[in-house]
């Protein structure tokens, strides 16, 4: 199917026009200027930079102010990301910024659950004094904090500072965890650094691309405008969609494959398996450039994460054992095309054709991922064995063939991997439980030798079921909403006067700030100085463009601010009025000079961003491939020179199929998976107040087979109620939406706050990432 990328995304429900209108104190105002859009004065507009302030793709926008607010916004035409085109969500982006009830001043909750509002100093003095009871009272176990892949890195990076050098505790992690933990955890254990070695090049130059459990038509449409733009173009080129259910992507697709939840495991070393019996192997390649490594895989060892409140915390850690070529030939012989299709309902013929396409030498191939893959009880395992396929036919580190693992928030790259934010790590791929790393990282912050605790801090699943516990005391959650996104909803309730203390900082109500013992207002996007790092290494500046409602504050102050009246002051030691830079180029000093390295802040003020390694002012398009980046040496091929581990060349893990920890029975006989839509972004807090977005898709449903309908006597948008072993929900059906579940599967939005999604979920999680899977649980369904 031939379309034009403007063409494409205009179907999607995106406006032609490149310019939508905002002032928007209320949604009567908005849907007044929504109407005057055409006719935009723009006398007196002046324009900014920035990038898109909802996903990972980071496009750039344009934002016209006026009179000291937005009003409005267009695709920057210099962006190499988007090149002047926005998704729906983009083109409505200032309306974000105007729902009638943004939070504007710190708010106290009583013993009674009524607020009071407080100034700044008092609600700075009361985190301080709590947060500083539970160290003296539980040491840094009993304190936390609780960011986000939307944090700008300043916000992450101040965070970093205070938790891990100013109170020696590791009990920070980001909502990163929930969403490209796995992704990140693939890379470190088979290349021995963080994020993608490809880039969006790649979608110009690829000739094949493989999307595993990827929506890219409503979750990235931009970049799945760059795919269609290329196939326009060139007719030879295939999209292949793999799949639990029918998406606008399926319409693109060249070949659909339908999978069972939890079968790509299988589906993958089918793959494989066919490669080898083929001798579809770049032998010379994987001779110089990769190892074998194969770990624990005994089910019963690793197990999946799920336990009762009150047992040991999941800190299963895998062995990488070595392996070779000839044990790779015999543990791939049980995954014969037919047994894959018995485990995984696609057929014998399918399974042969993506084998071709991965296996055919003179093709490039670009594999993409989000989320299906990523929350998943074996995700890093997905994310080794879609790797692998890239190694064993040396399909990588060059233009157009590469893995290329997507994300879903602005700088979950940028600032949750990079900074290292997780309860492990530190800058750049350093972790806490490495001595050399403990140190460069305390000579950096001029610390003194030991301050940095070797001991990592409570992963997101953890850190909040300790929580429940009193484990954790004080707990400070910035720019997420975890009373809506976790899974299990059910198990983290709060009850007035538990002895807990919990912050929530944030720029709208949500169901996280209703539990909250101090409520901040935040500043938000380009009410403040920022900086986010998108999908492929791209770090993105952006002024501050007007000023913040209130007395909303931007995070990264409101946690220096605190650091300061508990006598750590000496963390932060720039001007209050002039930190950012000089903050941003503390952090880059522990990315040069090792293949990480970030442009300055003065160059990244001037571009529109740089894709790191960034070495004498030039960005890098493809890591590890001689020809493009710096580090590598040699005149061709690759370099693999992050994996010090493994000899700096890439580990091919063996990995093997494992069912999902919970299948459907006679009790539950559906299949439940949750996601995203095209119109709201993560859990709605933003979006569901954009007047448009909001009468798109006012409210969350359940896709449903209409077999499966018929058979229990339900009638399109009729009331069911969904039950699993944790939580029940009552929605709508939906039986011809955009998405169409096969029969025995269900597919459940998580976008809105009133039909919690998350009460339904399984908090299962991965072996090695520690993420949980939210695709895979099982349902009934029964009329309202």
């Amino acid at each position: 199917m031939k379309m034009e990328r403007r063409n494409f995304l205009r179907a999607l429900g995106t406006t032609g026009a490149g310019i939508a209108a905002f002032s928007c104190a209320d949604r009567e105002e908005a849907e007044k200027l929504a109407s005057e859009r055409a006719g935009l004065d723009e006398t007196g507009l002046s324009w900014g930079k920035a990038p898109c302030r909802y996903c990972g793709t980071g496009c750039g926008v344009e934002v016209g102010v006026r009179d000291g607010r937005a009003i409005a916004v267009r695709g920057d035409e210099l962006s190499p990301v988007n090149r002047g085109l926005l998704c729906v969500k983009g083109y409505h982006l200032p309306g974000m910024l105007y729902g009638s009830d943004r939070l504007l001043k710190p708010q106290r909750r009583s013993a009674n659950g009524t607020l009071s509002e407080m100034s700044w100093d008092d609600a700075l003095d009361l985190i301080a004094e709590k947060y500083q009871e539970a160290l003296d009272d539980g040491g840094p176990e009993a304190v936390g904090v609780y960011g986000s892949g939307q944090w700008t890195v300043f916000d992450g990076y101040a965070a970093l500072k205070w938790v891990k050098a100013g109170m020696r505790s590791n009990n920070l992690d980001p909502n990163a965890r929930l969403c490209m933990a796995s992704a990140a955890m693939g890379f470190m254990t088979q290349f021995g650094s963080d994020e993608p070695m490809g880039c969006y090049d790649d979608f110009e130059a690829g000739d094949d691309f493989v999307l595993w459990g990827n929506n890219m038509a409503e979750m990235h449409p931009v970049l799945f405008s760059r795919i269609l733009e290329r196939k326009g173009k060139s007719p030879n080129v295939r999209i292949v969609d793999i799949g639990t259910r029918r998406t606008p992507t399926t319409h693109y697709a060249d070949m659909y494959v339908e999978i069972r939840p939890g079968a790509d495991l299988a589906l993958a070393n089918g793959i494989l398996h066919l490669l080898v019996a083929r001798d579809r192997v770049a032998h010379s390649f994987v001779r110089d450039n990769v190892v074998f490594r194969r770990g624990i895989e005994d089910i019963d060892e690793i197990g999946y994460g799920c336990y009762g409140d009150q047992a040991e915390y999941y800190t299963f850690t895998d062995r990488p054992n070595p392996s070779s070529f000839e044990e790779l030939k015999t543990f791939l012989e049980d995954y014969t095309p037919k047994r894959v299709a018995e485990i995984s309902g696609v057929p014998e013929s399918q399974i042969e054709a993506l084998a071709t396409i991965y296996g055919e030498p003179n093709r490039g191939t670009v594999s993409t991922w989000c989320m299906g893959v990523n929350q998943h009880t074996r995700g890093t395992w997905m994310n080794n064995l879609l790797n692998d396929l890239h190694l064993l036919t040396g399909k990588i580190g060059r233009p157009g063939a590469n893995p290329f693992s997507l994300t879903g928030q602005p700088s979950a790259c940028g600032t949750a991997r990079e900074v290292g934010t997780f309860s492990n790590r530190l800058p750049a791929d350093m972790v806490v439980t490495n001595a050399e790393h403990r140190k460069k990282a305390e000579t950096i912050w001029k610390l003194p030798e030991g301050t940095i605790n070797p001991k990592p801090g409570y992963h997101t699943m953890d850190m909040f079921r300790a929580f429940q516990r009193g484990d954790v005391k004080a707990l400070w959650v910035q720019t997420t909403n975890p009373w809506v996104s976790l899974p299990n909803l059910n198990r983290y309730q709060r009850k007035p006067g538990d002895g807990k203390f919990l912050v929530v900082s944030d720029i709208y109500p949500t169901p996280s700030t209703e539990v909250a013992d101090l409520i901040l207002p935040s500043a938000a996007w380009i009410e403040r100085e920022g900086v986010f790092g998108n999908t492929e290494r791209r770090t993105q500046q952006w002024n501050k463009l007007i000023d913040p409602p209130g007395d909303a504050r931007e995070d990264a102050w409101q946690i220096i601010e605190v650091a300061k009246r508990m006598g750590m002051g000496n963390l932060f030691p720039w001007p209050d009025d002039a930190w950012h830079e000089p903050m941003f180029e503390e952090y880059r000093q522990f990315t040069v000079g090792i293949g990480k390295d970030l442009a300055s802040y003065a160059q990244l003020k001037e571009e529109r961003g740089l894709r790191w390694p960034v070495v004498d002012g030039k960005e890098t398009r493809y890591r590890y491939a001689a020809g493009h980046d710096p580090y590598v040496k040699k005149a061709t091929g690759v370099h693999f020179y992050k994996a010090k581990a493994f000899g700096e060349k890439a580990a091919f893990w063996l990995r093997p199929y494992h069912p999902p920890a919970e299948v459907p029975d006679d009790e539950y006989p559906f299949w439940l998976s949750t996601g995203r839509v095209l119109e709201h972004w993560h859990t709605g807090s933003m979006t569901r107040r954009v007047a448009e977005l909001h009468r798109a898709v006012p409210e969350t449903y359940v896709e449903m087979n209409p077999a499966d309908a018929a058979e229990l006597g339900i009638r399109d948008h009729q009331r069911v109620k969904l039950s699993s072993r944790r939580g029940t929900l009552e929605l709508q059906v939906l039986l011809s939406g955009r998405g169409q579940p096969p029969k025995g599967s269900l597919f459940v939005p998580f976008f809105d706050e009133g039909h919690l999604a998350n009460v339904l979920t399984l908090d299962a999680m991965d072996n090695i990432s520690k993420e949980p899977d939210y695709k895979k649980c099982a349902v009934r369904v029964e009329l309202v």
